[in-house]
Order: C-alpha cells, then sequence, then structure tokens
C-alpha cells in the first residue's frame, strides 16, 4: 500500500504557507495606514464576494443542504470569523510583525482538539514535529517577553484567534460537507463577514483613508492571494490531511514572514530568527515526509 502523502495538497500547503507568510510584510505596510477593522471589514467582504463569483463562473453550485447549514455557520463563526475579529483587536494591541508568533500557536490547539475530537492519533513523529515546531515558535518569541507584558490583552486576543482557527480546522474535517471546496470557502467568508461588519461599524473602525500606491496595492494582494487564493487552498488541504499535519504544516509560516519581514522592511534577523527557521524546517520534515510501506506480493 502506497502511504505517501498527496501531491495536489503537498503543492498547495507550500503555496499557502508561502503566501500567508509573506502576507504579514505586507499587511504590515497597510495597517500603517488603515486601522485593523478597517483592514477586515473591507477585505473579508470584498474577498467573499471574489470568491462567490469565482464559483458562478466555475459553474459549481453553491447550494447548501439544509441539515449542513447549522454546521455552517458554526464553523463560519469560529474558523474564519474568530480568527479575523480577535486577530484584528490582537493587532490593535499589539505590534503586527510579533502578533503573527501568538497566532501560530494555532497547531498546538488544532492538533489537541483533533485528538479530542476526531480521534486522531498523536503519534511519536507528530509528537516531535510538534515540540521542535512551537519550540521554534518559542524562540521567536524569547526576546519579546517584556513586550508581550506591557499588553496582556493583545496576548489573550491573539491567543483566542488561535484556538479559533485550532477549532474551526478540527470542526471542518469533522462534517460531510458533500459541496465544492471552492463553494464551502466562499460561503464561509460570506457567513463570518456579517459579525466582522457589525462590530467593525460599532467599533468606528470602518472609515476608508486615502492610500498610497505601496498601501493599496499590499491591500488588494492581500484580499486576492492570501485570502480568497489560501481560504480555497488551505481548505483544499484540509480535506486531503489529517487536521494535526495540515496544522503543523503552517508552522513554516511565521518565519517566513520573518524573513520577508527582513527583506521587504529591513526588519533584523538574529540567533533567534534563525535557531527557529533550523527546528520548525526539521518539523516540517517530520510531518510531510511519510514513510513507505512495501508492497506485499
Amino acid at each position: 500500500m502506497d502511504n505517501r502523502l498527496p501531491r495536489l495538497g503537498l503543492v498547495l500547503l507550500v503555496l499557502v504557507t508561502l503566501a500567508w507568510g509573506v502576507s504579514w510584510p505586507a499587511m504590515k505596510i497597510v495597517l500603517l495606514e488603515m486601522s485593523p477593522w478597517t483592514f477586515r471589514v473591507i477585505s473579508v467582504p470584498i474577498a467573499g464576494l471574489i470568491m462567490m463569483g469565482l464559483v458562478r463562473l466555475s459553474g459549481l453550485p453553491l447550494g447548501v443542504r439544509r441539515d449542513k447549514w447549522a454546521a455552517l455557520i458554526a464553523v463560519s463563526l469560529i474558523n474564519v470569523g474568530g480568527w479575523q475579529m480577535f486577530s484584528a483587536l490582537g493587532l490593535a494591541n499589539l505590534s503586527s510583525g510579533r502578533a503573527v508568533l501568538v497566532a501560530y500557536t494555532m497547531p498546538v490547539w488544532a492538533s489537541l482538539f483533533s485528538a479530542l475530537i476526531l480521534g486522531e492519533s498523536l503519534n511519536f513523529r507528530l509528537i516531535v514535529a510538534l515540540v521542535l515546531g512551537m519550540a521554534g515558535v518559542g524562540t521567536l518569541m524569547w526576546g519579546d517577553i517584556e513586550v508581550f507584558g506591557a499588553s496582556k490583552l493583545g496576548i489573550a486576543y491573539m491567543l483566542t484567534a488561535a484556538i479559533s482557527w485550532g477549532l474551526g480546522i478540527v470542526l471542518m474535517k469533522k462534517v460531510d460537507w458533500g459541496m465544492p471546496t471552492l463553494s464551502l470557502a466562499a460561503w464561509q467568508l460570506i457567513i463570518a463577514s456579517v459579525p466582522i461588519v457589525a462590530a467593525g461599524w460599532v467599533a468606528g473602525g470602518a472609515v476608508v483613508p486615502q492610500l498610497t500606491p505601496l498601501a493599496l496595492g499590499m491591500l488588494i494582494f492581500v484580499i486576492l492571494i492570501p485570502i480568497c487564493f489560501c481560504s480555497y487552498a488551505f481548505f483544499k488541504v484540509v480535506s486531503l490531511f489529517p487536521a494535526n499535519i495540515s496544522a503543523i504544516g503552517t508552522l513554516m509560516i511565521p518565519v517566513i514572514g520573518v524573513v520577508s519581514g527582513s527583506l521587504a522592511l529591513g526588519e533584523a534577523i538574529g540567533w533567534r530568527e534563525l535557531a527557529a527557521m533550523v527546528m520548525i524546517g526539521s518539523a516540517m520534515v517530520l510531518t510531510l515526509i511519510s514513510p513507505r510501506q512495501k508492497k506485499r506480493a
């Protein structure tokens, strides 16, 4: 029996990792000229409408079975709405560059929820990968403990966002949706847009400033690639891989965020960043390279 991981899933996971990694310095550029709430109020609904349009152009069905609506709404609010809303609050209370490090404790929660809800095994290889990956993220965070201490509320918001994302991944795996991945991604963005827009307007953060060409370009990039494409691609990855592998695979994203931040924004890379790259890269190898089983004669 060939126990190799699906090639399509590996390709999509690599693309998602790269896109989400470079999206953090891109968002940082936007957030220098726009509040986090304004960014969410603009980007999520527009992305949802674009995805709906792509579903229509592709000729795919948008219909949702009546018995799946409750699950779809719940998963959308947790997986997309919870992540977007609480990460926005976290970004308002933490520097955007370091907020990503707290956000990517997500694999811990996804792995735990997958064991509790889906009964997926936390075998030795995945446990070692998880420990290495989280040690890498912890190394990146270590030098900023004093900064974090000044904004405990920001940490709480970002951890809530990470838990929402991890739980949402697992709940998605639990349901047999019976619909195309692109349609599922579109509906989740549209449904999550409702509380995001409502909360954004209540918070008074939906005031669109006049953006510079660079910030406008980064905003368009974030909507089209990290949100639209990655929403589809990551949901597809989740459908192809166990939830814990999907989650641990994203651990490379903060490393790419650090490197791209250095290249684009001139942020320094020290020994912590280099050590984290080694540990998180090792976790990726342990997670994604599955040993082949010998075929029986």
